[in-house]
């Protein structure tokens, strides 16, 4: 049973430093997909720099989190959304370029991707890494880990999204990692490669239905 750890929306300094001490205790490497913007505050973007010093991934989460890219099917929102965050996470890219979209929810839908915005990513060369659990620590912050616990035994590799954000949720990491390791989890960094949908801008599988057209 493998689990990989991602967290998304930040980096917000005081959270995601705690995160890191955590995740520092338990020698786990996980991937942080930022929201751009987050970036123009320095105390972010040391923190940010921290987490790619110590060996975790740096993704993209788009500038805003304000709009899913198949609301607004133009290519000037895929620039903006996808290519401005990409500018303002610069060398702090690891591995390649990797981007995840704003699911509204964790929802897997048509609204997750534009035309325009998938043909951007092929043409940049992104990695785009999707998701197969999500336990709703932002609007169950005591819940979360013990509906995960539940969820991560029902598939061979999970995906884990999680968020670095001030909702006291990640107060509940250091027994949910715990969790995972008595129950002989084995926590990688890489991604389920069901996941992964397009890799370095090479499509792996038809995205009909996460596209609108």
């Amino acid at each position: 049973m493998k689990v990989t750890l991602t967290f998304d929306n930040g980096p917000t300094a005081p959270v995601t430093s705690k995160v890191l001490d955590v995740l520092t205790g338990h020698g786990v490497k996980s991937t942080f997909f930022l929201v751009g913007e987050n970036l123009t505050d320095p105390a972010n973007r040391a923190v940010a720099e921290r987490a790619a010093a110590e060996g975790h991934w740096i993704g993209n989460h788009t500038l805003t989190h304000s709009v899913q890219l198949g609301d607004s099917p133009d290519l000037a929102t895929a620039e903006r959304e996808i290519g401005e965050a990409q500018r303002l996470i610069g060398e702090l890219a690891t591995p390649g370029q990797l981007f995840r979209p704003y699911g509204r929810g964790g929802v897997l839908d048509r609204r997750l991707l534009s035309r325009p915005a998938l043909v951007y990513l092929q043409q940049h060369a992104f990695t785009c890494v999707l998701w197969n659990s999500v336990p709703h620590d932002w609007d169950d912050p005591d819940g979360w880990a013990d509906a995960c616990l539940a969820d991560i035994p029902t598939r061979d590799w999970s995906l884990v999204v999680l968020h670095d954000l001030p909702t006291g949720a990640m107060r509940h990491l250091p027994r949910f990692l715990e969790a995972l390791e008595s129950l002989g989890a084995d926590i990688v960094q890489d991604f389920p490669p069901g996941c992964v949908p397009i890799r370095d801008g090479r499509l792996r599988e038809p995205l009909d239905h996460l596209v609108v057209d």
